[in-house]
């Protein structure tokens, strides 16, 4: 009977081979595109572009600008080089000025797909680092779209978006305004929104969705005035734009310590010369000492981002939430998502064989609170402490870091913008998530719930494409991820669409500001509410209230 069965198989997936569907060349606004065809399934197939410009190799610390054309057929069958950025080790440069390209993952069943929603992924790397494909294992790419848009019959689309000094450095006048990565994410969602229809897909039902600074992305996107009409709806996964690190306050003062080492004046030639300056001598200056320590946290150090230029930003992000007012709006983060933070600031945190001391904590909540002083940094210090009782043990110490980075970094200022979004909605509906499937790290400690970044992996499907490295409930939450967001790109509604989902998760605003817990295990009781309530009053109300300190 198996055998039989694998004759049906074989023969289906022959005739499926014969007969693929597929877009073949499309036509776009710079000339035609040829990607790849991929069967996935009996009768289910995947059209693949790669590497599909959608503007002008840019100009350095300039906008940009629309891609020529070109003429022929475009050969969309690979990546193309990622944006130039420091590596991992901040000792040398990877990528190119000439990175503005993107990646599309379109389904087909029987027939050509046609007016289907359409998911643009913005990736995180801390404005600093990352790719429109992701990390890449034995040709296994993390943002490979195959999966999400199988499984949940939508368009994906991934793209470059310049980073580091060249994507974000500001002299803080006209000279050199800065954002030119959001400038660069803007102009791949307008050709987006140009071009989809010709791939089959709807214009007027663009998802745009991100994680860390890209989850920051998604909400700069979403606020600004130059998208409207472009973005349907939107998901931020661990960041938002009013995070402490989201936005730079100092530009002036971080182009000048640039300038310096690279050898340009700090005077009105300084914008002049960083143009005409090596890219990859600009790129790695960019670096600014990412070392950290409890006293001088990581968080602290990542001063290449985004400006209020009074442009693509007019104003400060918590002013702008009226522009996504019509935006169907997913705001979540991972429960331990300062895990990764917080073993940079205090090493201990993973190490079972050392211990974590007080001391280091007090010292964390004074730095993380510098901007209100050291009596609010006593204060953060109480807030995290007080139920430990006289003699706290060593995992509880350790938990207490992690929580207070989470909060301070990610979870607090996602609460405040999902306050921020529902208030301010018209049409648009407001969805709040903690995802706590518990880290696959086998070297992380026992209590180790999901950290920085756990998620992408779920989200892209890795636990279908790579079966081997996961258990059957991985695949689980994986599917309960691709349902949720699919739907809610597809109606606005994460319960609506062609997916069932585990467990039905209500609006954000609909009866005491109610989340989904996202796991393997979902029941009834993941839907909770009032999310660490007591820690976002303290830093939203109690230590807001303290004066400002200006520590220049």
């Amino acid at each position: 009977m198996m055998a039989m069965l694998g004759v049906f198989m074989a023969l289906a997936l022959i005739l499926g081979t014969a007969n693929a569907v597929s877009l073949g060349a499309v036509y776009t606004e710079g000339g035609m595109v040829q990607g790849k065809n991929h069967l996935v399934g009996i009768f289910r197939y995947v059209d693949e572009f790669r590497g599909i410009p959608f503007a002008a190799p840019p100009g350095r610390l300039q906008k940009p600008v629309p891609h020529p054309g070109w003429d022929g057929v475009w050969d969309a069958t690979d990546y193309r080089n990622r944006c130039m950025q420091m590596n991992l080790l901040a000792t040398d440069v990877v990528g190119s000025e000439d990175c503005l390209y993107l990646n599309i993952w379109v389904p087909q069943g029987s027939t050509v797909s046609t007016d289907l929603p359409v998911m643009v992924f913005i990736y995180g790397g801390a404005f600093l680092l990352g790719s429109s494909q992701g990390a890449n294992l034995l040709d296994n790419y993390l943002y490979d779209g195959q999966e999400m848009a199988d499984r949940g019959n939508v368009i994906v689309v991934t793209f470059n978006y310049r980073v580091g000094s060249l994507g974000f450095l500001s002299t803080g006048d006209a000279d050199a305004p800065g954002n030119y990565g959001l400038w660069d994410q803007h102009a791949a969602i307008s050709w987006v929104h140009r071009n989809i229809r010709n791939f089959g897909g709807n214009p007027d039902n663009i998802t745009i969705f991100g994680e860390s600074a890209g989850a920051a992305s998604v909400n700069f996107q979403i606020l600004s005035p130059l998208n409207k009409g472009l973005i349907r709806r939107a998901i931020s996964q661990s960041g938002v734009a009013i995070c402490p690190w989201a936005v730079n306050r100092n530009p002036r003062q971080y182009a000048e310590e640039i300038a310096t080492k690279v050898g340009c004046p700090t005077d009105s030639g300084m914008a002049a010369c960083l143009k005409m300056t090596d890219p990859s001598a600009l790129t790695l200056a960019g670096s600014l000492g990412l070392s950290s320590s409890a006293s001088s946290p990581i968080v602290h150090h990542l001063a290449l981002s985004p400006v209020i230029d009074g442009d693509f930003l007019p104003g400060e992000p918590e002013t702008l939430f009226g522009n996504a007012a019509d935006i169907d709006y997913i705001i979540g983060v991972n429960d331990m998502d300062g895990h990764i933070f917080a073993t940079l600031d205090i090493p201990s945190i993973n190490n079972a064989l050392a211990s974590t001391s007080v001391e280091e904590v007090r010292s964390l909540s004074i730095a993380l609170s510098e901007s209100r002083g050291i009596d609010a940094g006593i204060a953060t210090f109480d807030q995290y402490t007080f139920n430990w009782g006289s003699n706290p043990s060593d995992a509880d110490i350790k938990k207490t870091v992690v929580e207070l980075e989470t909060d301070y970094i990610f979870l607090v200022p996602s609460q405040a913008a999902l306050y921020l979004h529902s208030d301010h909605a018209v049409s648009g509906r407001t969805y709040s998530y903690l995802f706590s499937e518990p880290s696959r790290m086998p070297v992380y400690p026992l209590w180790m719930g999901a950290d920085h970044a756990d998620d992408l992996q779920y989200v892209f499907g890795k636990p279908f494409s790579t079966p081997l490295g996961y258990f059957p409930r991985h695949r689980d939450v994986s599917q309960y991820l691709i349902s949720y967001w699919t739907n809610f790109a597809k109606t606005g509604d994460p319960n609506s669409g062609d997916n069932s989902v585990p467990v039905t998760w209500p609006e954000f605003a609909s009866s005491g500001h109610q989340y989904l817990d996202i796991n393997s295990s979902m029941s009834s009781s993941s839907v909770k509410q009032m999310l660490r309530t007591r820690l976002v009053y303290y830093w939203t109300t109690v230590f807001a209230s303290y004066p400002y300190v200006n520590k220049n």
